[in-house]
């Protein structure tokens, strides 16, 4: 039996390389999606790291604010390797500040990236999951989308839409033996995090029950349940993962 394929926009960062290394532990074969502005350099250097480590991870070239590009990204991973079987919507972007300041370009950057793409991603995927009778659809939101942010109305607005976009399509797909859930990670020990002045870092804990960030890998198994046989039971479901910061 061919493996398995598994595609992770955004893979290369930090929580994307957790979720590529667990799929790739459970046996898919993995595309990791990036952009890059259009520079490569970064993303074949982290492909190199990974192998060392005794990673085999394909790259996919897209801009997923860009309909032909993934287009482009998803034909190429067709003929490589077959039909995406699992889809990860982990790329995203932010661009904070209040609302008073925030300019039209802002708004519609964050909200192409994403929220924009989810759509572009799972439309070029899901005719293909339907023929197929099997699939599995992972939108990742955060902790922001449900208790809204200072400073994000732009990124809470987007990610809040991927949950309503997940809810929509889990409806209609659930017959045909596709889940489509959310998972809405807090705040995750990333070198974005830990860039954070330590002051910042530290006012950002006392707000976390479980008084630690959460750790990539942590998310990467929600994420790989979710992308087994064993969740199929689970759709349109919002799986919150952030030490109890916030809870509904």
């Amino acid at each position: 039996m061919s493996k398995r394929v598994a595609m992770v926009t955004g893979g290369t960062g930090g929580i994307g390389t957790a979720i590529c290394k667990k799929l790739h532990d459970d046996g898919y074969q993995v595309v990791a999606g990036y952009y890059s502005g259009g520079k490569h350099e970064k993303a074949l250097a982290w492909q190199e790291q990974l192998k060392s480590e005794g990673y085999d991870i394909a790259l996919g070239f897209g801009n997923i604010t860009d309909w032909k590009s993934c287009e482009a990204c998803i034909e190429n991973i067709r003929n490589d390797f077959g039909a995406v079987d699992v889809l990860i919507n982990n790329g995203g972007i932010t661009r904070d500040t209040t609302l008073k300041r925030m300019t039209p370009d802002m708004w519609h950057d964050v909200i192409a990236t994403n929220l924009t793409s989810v759509f572009f991603m799972t439309r070029l995927v899901i005719n293909d999951m339907l023929a197929n009778k099997w699939g599995r659809i992972i939108n990742i939101s955060s902790v922001n989308a449900e208790k809204g942010q200072f400073g994000q109305a732009n990124y809470s607005a987007a990610k809040a839409g991927m949950h309503g976009f997940t809810k929509a399509v889990a409806q209609e797909v659930a017959s045909k033996g596709i889940t489509v859930n959310t998972v809405s990670p807090g705040y995750i020990a990333t070198k974005m995090i830990m860039d954070v002045p330590e002051d910042i870092r530290n006012q950002i804990l006392t707000g976390i029950p479980v008084g630690r960030f959460g750790e990539p890998e942590e998310i990467a198994r929600v994420i790989g349940f979710l992308a087994s046989d064993d969740a199929g039971f689970i759709t349109g479901a919002n799986i919150s993962a952030n030490g109890g910061q916030h809870m509904s």
